[in-house]
């Protein structure tokens, strides 16, 4: 089957349940029975719960499958276990052994070598005490290349994908170190890529970082064989920082709370006060809707776009939030009516689901 792009979100919402989600869930079942199959227990443990608690990581990201055409399920197979890394990897990191910056560098060489069909595999658990996982991690990192290597624009996009990827591994290794070392290297950081965006504050800056959606983005136009310069271009600086900072401020912002209890570091903090973070918000919003109207397939990403405003608002804990009825109200009204669309649906779904 191939998928032409939905041009309304009905089209997209059905393509998204009917087809989608079941490769997802498919794809997912074969990982987490490897990761059951991990020998040491606390990888095993942190494998299972990262592919338990972020399954929604690799459907949103699945989405990007439909740009590839005929080969949408080789996206998909590609998007989920390079998300799953991202995920058992964040998991390694949150909840570690240690708090040693070459620790994470070494972990995080498995999602530069996933996009580097050519590198061979290496001991990534080489500084941590944790170490026999079955090969469970070198097997993401040969699917993904696996996936890639037959791509015939693959050096087109080689450069971007790997930058967006530099940037991701930069941005882990920096918030999981000591926690009070965490900002001071936060801010070195962005101003050694200030000058290149001198319009992100240093969280804005590490936020837009925190996305793979670009890399998904790339990847399944490549697959799709619709690559070239001119769109690899375009891509890099449509989602870079407008689309994938938007992404990671509004996860960021309905978390607030949970982060606050757990103390966790939350990028939205460090706002002067909520109006400047509703104000900053709604500059991600008019901004990535503005750079996404120069992309083909104008209407997938706008509902992208759309969809990520409907769907993060749309969590209960949006609502627990001081003010939080206002800024849902007042970003629904920025993004306009499809992210009411996809608002509205997403929980209708949860209701169902309960």
């Amino acid at each position: 089957m191939t998928f032409r792009v939905p041009r309304t979100s009905p089209i997209l919402m059905k393509h998204v349940y009917r087809k989608i989600f079941p490769a997802v869930e498919s794809e997912l079942a074969y990982w987490e029975k490897r990761a059951n199959d991990i020998p040491d227990k606390e990888l095993r443990k942190q494998a299972l719960d990262s592919i338990h608690t972020k399954k929604f990581h690799c459907q949103g990201g699945s989405v990007y499958s439909i740009l590839a055409g005929s080969n949408w399920k080789e996206a998909i197979r590609f998007i989920v276990a390079y998300q799953t890394i991202s995920d058992y990897l964040d998991n390694l990191c949150d909840r570690s052994t240690s708090l040693d910056p070459t620790d994470f560098q070494m972990l995080h060489q498995s999602m530069q070598d996933a996009l580097s069909p050519g590198n061979e595999m290496k001991n990534y658990y080489f500084y941590r005490k944790e170490e026999n996982d079955g090969e469970y991690l070198s097997d993401l990192v040969r699917t993904c290349q696996n996936s890639l290597r037959t791509l015939t624009s693959y050096q087109v996009i080689k450069d971007y994908i790997l930058e967006l990827e530099g940037l991701y591994a930069d941005l882990q290794v920096h918030k999981h170190v000591e926690e009070e070392e965490r900002i001071p290297r936060l801010q070195e950081w962005h101003e050694n890529h200030k000058q290149k965006w001198p319009y992100l504050s240093w969280y804005e800056f590490s936020a837009s970082s925190g996305s793979t959606l670009g890399i998904f983005c790339m990847v399944s136009y490549a697959m799709g064989e619709k690559m070239s310069e001119h769109l690899a271009a375009l891509l890099f600086d449509s989602y870079f920082p407008f689309m994938q900072g938007l992404h990671i401020l509004l996860d960021y912002y309905i978390d607030q709370q949970e982060d606050l209890a757990e103390g966790d570091l939350n990028f939205c903090n460090y706002y002067q006060d909520a109006d400047h973070m509703k104000e900053r918000l709604l500059f991600f919003i008019e901004q990535t809707n503005k750079h996404v109207q120069h992309l083909p397939n104008r209407q997938f990403h706008e509902m992208v776009h759309n969809g990520l405003v409907g769907l993060y608002l749309a969590d209960p804990k949006a609502g627990k939030l001081e003010g939080g009825k206002e800024v849902t109200k007042t970003l629904l009204q920025a993004s306009g009516l499809r992210s009411s669309f996809f608002y509205l649906n997403v929980k209708v779904y949860n209701k169902w689901k309960k």
